[in-house]
């Protein structure tokens, strides 16, 4: 289950998608909308993607999770739309035969989704909003999409 949607995800399907009664582990990762970004209220977020490109993508990370933890299995819901605060953009489950496997796989998938998934989110202020890019590891684009506060970076 790789999928972007527009509606609340449904946690207990994405939980569903890695079930397997050899697993001793089922991880689950809300990456959820919160109230503030560096000192500055936040009162909603807005996301937008490519859904063919992202779902591609996120298919992508779920086969090299595989590759790397054999026997292992992943789902990665996105969200696109206004979500209000505390309520999940993405959520991740991966189910592997031990726990810390979970754990590591899981760290994986969100890293490289943060890093590769075409998914554009913008924060609403008091003041206004500011559209923030994906990718975590690229500053100098975190810099130049917040200073215009008009494009998608």
């Amino acid at each position: 289950m790789f999928k972007v949607v527009s509606e609340v995800i449904d946690r207990d399907a994405v939980r569903q998608a890695v079930e397997d009664p050899a697993f001793g582990a089922v991880l689950i990762f809300e990456g959820v909308a919160r109230n503030n970004f560096e000192g500055r209220a936040v009162h909603a977020l807005e996301y937008e993607a490519f859904p063919e490109m992202a779902e591609a993508e996120m298919r992508a990370i779920g086969e090299e999770l595989a590759a790397r933890w054999p026997g292992s299995k992943c789902a990665i819901v996105h969200r696109t739309g206004r979500l209000v605060i505390g309520e999940p953009s993405v959520i991740i489950a991966v189910g592997t035969p031990h726990r810390a496997a979970a754990y590591e796989a899981n760290r994986f998938a969100i890293d490289e989704l943060k890093r590769r998934v075409p998914v554009w989110k913008k924060e609403v202020y008091d003041d206004g909003a500011t559209w923030k890019p994906n990718a975590e590891a690229d500053q100098g684009s975190v810099q130049a999409a917040t200073q215009t506060g008009t494009e998608r970076p």
